[in-house]
């Protein structure tokens, strides 16, 4: 039978042509919602001129490839540059625009929050930002069921950035301000289950795990190594993608790159990226010679290529939440070696499609690496099951149970029987 289509507001505090893991998730969300025939009213960061002008001219899917589309429309929330990192945004408070006038001029009939708490402010600890829950009042005054999306471990995040000393004064009151953060929300679902684990231990209150998360597997394939970004170079290459930033650790990438080249004496390390630490990264990066490039940001089929061509992904981060790139390596038939943390052992299955190191621990992350390339069978048996161990995140059969989860949430709302599709 089929489903009336649904109205639904999508609201991200992350979108083109901010770059960044969630940017890219909400807007094949909202391209893949706009197919199936849902009206989604996408509520989105402003960009001005008080961006970085790479940020301004970044070419990356947006807003140009949903306006086609008869059943979309948008609204882009005033924004000023994050204190700390003038490449992303945060909103400007609730004193300069009001989220329930912009929804009540559509009316949804369910609404979805991603990245929650940069919205809020908690990027900035209430330094800039929405300053409440946003959506939640509209929600509230209708009755309309309201969900939220999380991307980012925010606590780690406050750590990195603030520091040991900051972040053991405010420890205590993270219980309370997550607790009642997450209660204004109808439900918050979280694509990885450690990091639900990590979040119900602090209050999160309506939290459960649910697979969101996916990655486009027909993009990401093997096959892109006819897309070699650098075709006549034949040295082994260990591969990162992801922002120069402190949370990210890619400086410790630059502390395992000597351990590796020990023993590989031809082993390439690329850096794709931007950010906050580019510049110091950069600085390091040459003072280690031709066997370290920084290459900066890669887009379209040039870093589909880069995926492909690797002969390992390597992420050093603690800090993430279901990685996107990780997936993206993987789907590409790219071994990936990462650190143990949250999401990453439910991505990294140790000697089947690649390793996990022991964090902030560069001699074992080294051997894990020199373990792959020293073992060309065991490297082509890892590059075979990548692929295969990442599957199941398709971005259409996460999006398919999401679709389905979002008809759930509604029916219950109307106290309606949930009909089959």
């Amino acid at each position: 039978m089929k489903k009336q289509p649904l109205r639904i507001a999508l609201i991200t505090g992350l979108y083109a042509p901010f770059l960044t893991g969630v940017s890219v998730a909400v807007h094949q969300r909202v391209h893949w919602l706009l197919q199936q025939k849902h009206e989604v009213f996408l509520i989105h960061p402003e960009i001005n001129d008080q961006y970085p002008q790479e940020v301004v001219s970044r070419l990356m899917s947006g807003l140009e490839q949903l306006q086609s589309f008869p059943n979309f429309s948008s609204y882009a929330f005033p924004t000023q540059p994050l204190i700390f990192y003038k490449s992303l945004p945060q909103p400007l408070s609730y004193r300069h625009w009001n989220d329930s006038q912009v929804l009540e001029s559509f009316q949804p009939d369910i609404i979805v929050v991603e990245e929650a708490p940069q919205m809020r402010g908690f990027y900035a600890i209430f330094l800039q930002g929405y300053g409440r829950p946003v959506g939640s009042e509209y929600a509230r005054r209708t009755n309309t069921p309201i969900i939220s999306l999380f991307h980012t471990d925010i606590v780690a995040y406050i750590r990195y950035y603030m520091g040991d000393l900051f972040f053991s004064l405010i420890r205590p009151l993270l219980p309370i301000l997550i607790k009642q953060f997450s209660a204004a929300y109808d439900y918050n679902f979280f694509s990885s289950r450690e990091q639900l684990q990590k979040y119900k231990n602090l209050q999160s209150q309506r939290s459960e795990y649910f697979p969101y998360q996916g990655i486009d597997c027909q993009k990401f394939n093997p096959a892109n190594i006819c897309y070699d970004p650098i075709p006549s170079d034949r040295r082994p290459t260990l591969l990162f993608v992801g922002r120069i930033a402190p949370e990210k650790n890619v400086t410790q990438l630059l502390d395992i790159y000597p351990l590796i080249a020990a023993k590989i004496p031809n082993v390439h390390l690329v850096i794709i990226g931007s950010g906050p630490q580019q510049r110091e990264i950069r600085q390091r990066a040459s003072k280690l010679g031709p066997g370290v490039t920084v290459w900066g940001e890669s887009h379209g089929t040039e870093l589909l290529g880069w995926y492909s061509r690797a002969d390992i992904f390597v992420n050093p981060s603690t800090t993430e939440n279901f990685c996107t790139s990780n997936n993206e390596a993987l789907a590409s038939g790219t071994p990936v070696v990462a650190v143990k943390a949250p999401s990453t052992s439910e991505q990294v299955i140790p000697g089947r499609n690649g390793f996990l190191a022991e964090p902030n621990n560069p001699r074992d992350f080294a051997d894990k690496v020199i373990t792959i390339l020293e073992n060309p069978e065991l490297k082509a048996q890892m590059s075979l099951h990548a692929r295969f161990s990442i599957l199941e995140f398709d971005w259409s059969a996460c999006m398919q149970k999401f679709e389905q989860k979002l008809y759930q949430i509604v029916n219950k709302s109307k106290d309606l029987p949930i009909t089959a599709t």
